[in-house]
C-alpha cells in the first residue's frame, strides 16, 4: 500500500503501529534475558557447588551488560538504524545460551551472561528499540515509547513461571537451548521486517509545526541537561529498587511468608503495565516532563505509605498503588529526550539516560540490603528511597520551572 512507501504517511500512520507491535514483541522476547539467570539460579548453584554470592555474579554481570550495551547500542542505532543491531542482538542471544547450556562452571556461565546474552543482545531490546520507535509517531509519541517499553514489564511477567516450568521438565540447560532457539527463530526474522529506515527529517518537521518551540536545552547545555536526566534516573531506580527487589523478604521478614510477597511483586509489574501505557497517554497531553514530575510524586507517596502501613491487605494495595504510580517514569525520561534533543541523537541519550536508571537499581538493590543489616528492619531503607525520591522529584521541577511552566516541547 502507498501508505508503506510514503515517509510521511507512515509517520503515526499503520505501518508505525505495525513496527511497535514487533518492538512489543522483540522486546518481550529480549526480555527473557533478564530473568532467565534469576530463575535458573538455584540450579545452578547446585550442580556448580557454589556458594548464593558467587552465584550471584552472573546477574550482577548481565545488568552490567544491559547498561553498557544500552549506551553501545544506542549508539549504534543512530548510525545505521535497528535492523543490525536486532541482528547482532539475535544471534549473540542464541550463543549466548547455547555456550551457559555447555558451561562446565561458573566462570564461562557469567561470562556468557555478561557479553552476548547481556551486553550484545538483550540491551538492543530496551533503549535502541524505544528509539528507534520514537522516529516513527508524533501525536502518540508518548503512548508509543510507553507501550515499547511495556515489553520489559511483560516479559517480567510471562517468562518467571514459563522458565520455572522447563527447568522442573527439563533442567536448566535444555531449558537455556529452548531460550537460544527462540530468540534466534523470532528476532533475526523480525529484524528484518523493520529494515525500513525511520522518517526522522518528516517526523521533526511535523513536530515543530505542531508546537510553538521552547528554549532549546531548557537554558542549559546539552551535556548539563543529560546530566541532569541521568541524575534524576539514578534517585527515581533506588527508590524504585526498595519494593521491587525486597518485597519477598520484607514479607518473610513480616511472618507473611515468601509466597505472599511474589503475589504482591506480581501484582506491581502487572499493574506496571497498565501504568507504562497509560503515562504515555499523560505525555502525550502534557509532556514529558510534567509526566515524569508527576510520577516521581506518585512513587514518593506509595514509598510514604510503606513507611505507614505493614499489614497484610495493606502491603497488597500500596504494591499495588506504586506499580501504577511507578510504571510511567523510565519512559517518561525517553520522551524528554525526543522532546528536547536532535532526533539523530536519539539512541545514545536514551541509552544514556536509561543506563543511569539501571544503575540506580543496582544501588539501590544494594543500599537497601546494607541499611537492613545495619539496622535489623527495612524502615530505614524505605526512608532511604524517599530521600533519593525527593532529589528526582527536585531535578523534576527544576526542568518543569525551567521551561517556563509548560510541560509540552518540540520533538
Amino acid at each position: 500500500m502507498s501508505i508503506t512507501r510514503d515517509p510521511a504517511a507512515a509517520v503515526d500512520g499503520p505501518y508505525a503501529w505495525m513496527r511497535l507491535a514487533l518492538s512489543v514483541l522483540l522486546s518481550t522476547v529480549g526480555g527473557i534475558g533478564l530473568w532467565s539467570v534469576v530463575v535458573a539460579l538455584p540450579a545452578v548453584q547446585a550442580e556448580f557447588g557454589i556458594a548464593r554470592g558467587a552465584a550471584s555474579l552472573p546477574y550482577a554481570l548481565l545488568m552490567t551488560g544491559l547498561a553498557t550495551g544500552n549506551l553501545l547500542m544506542g549508539r549504534l542505532v543512530d548510525r545505521v538504524g535497528i535492523v543490525p543491531p536486532l541482528l547482532i542482538a539475535g544471534t549473540s542471544l542464541a550463543v549466548g545460551y547455547l555456550l551457559a547450556s555447555l558451561a562446565g562452571g561458573l566462570p564461562v556461565f557469567a561470562l556468557a551472561y555478561f557479553l552476548p546474552i547481556g551486553l550484545l543482545g538483550s540491551s538492543v531490546t530496551f533503549g535502541p528499540l524505544m528509539a528507534d520507535v520514537s522516529h516513527w509517531f508524533v501525536r502518540r509519541r508518548g503512548v508509543a515509547m510507553s507501550i515499547c517499553a511495556a515489553g520489559n514489564y511483560v516479559a517480567g511477567a510471562m517468562w518467571p513461571p514459563l522458565l520455572q516450568a522447563s527447568i522442573a521438565a527439563f533442567g536448566w540447560r535444555q531449558t537455556h537451548l529452548f531460550a537460544a532457539i527462540l530468540c534466534a527463530g523470532v528476532i533475526l526474522p523480525a529484524a528484518f521486517a523493520l529494515r525500513r529506515r525511520a522518517p526522522t527529517q518528516v517526523a521533526h518537521a511535523r513536530a515543530a509545526a505542531s508546537l510553538a518551540p521552547l528554549p532549546g536545552f531548557l537554558g542549559f547545555t546539552p551535556g548539563t541537561l543529560q546530566g541532569l536526566l541521568c541524575i534524576a534516573g539514578v534517585g527515581c531506580c533506588v527508590a524504585m529498587s526498595m519494593p521491587q527487589v525486597h518485597l519477598v523478604a520484607y514479607c518473610g521478614d513480616l511472618g507473611y511468608g515468601a509466597a505472599a510477597g511474589a503475589q504482591m511483586l506480581s501484582l506491581m509489574l502487572a499493574l506496571g503495565v497498565v501504568s507504562r501505557i497509560g503515562s504515555g497517554v499523560v505525555a502525550d497531553r502534557i509532556g514529558g516532563l510534567g509526566t515524569l514530575l508527576i510520577g516521581s510524586l506518585l512513587q514518593m507517596t506509595a514509598l510514604l505509605l510503606y513507611l505507614g502501613f505493614s499489614g497484610l491487605t495493606s502491603l497488597y494495595v500500596i504494591s499495588g498503588l506504586f506499580g501504577l504510580f511507578q510504571g510511567g517514569i523510565v519512559p517518561s525520561y525517553a520522551v524528554i529526550v525526543r522532546e528536547y534533543f536532535p532526533p539523530r541523537e536519539a539512541g545514545l541519550r536514551i541509552g544514556a539516560v536509561l543506563t543511569a536508571t539501571m544503575l540506580g537499581m543496582a544501588l539501590g538493590g544494594s543500599m537497601s540490603g546494607a541499611l537492613y543489616d545495619v539496622t535489623g528492619s527495612y524502615r530505614a531503607a524505605f526512608a532511604n528511597g524517599v530521600a533519593w525520591n525527593v532529589l528526582n522529584a527536585a531535578i523534576a521541577m527544576l526542568l518543569v520551572w525551567r521551561a517556563g511552566g509548560r510541560a509540552t516541547a518540540p520533538a
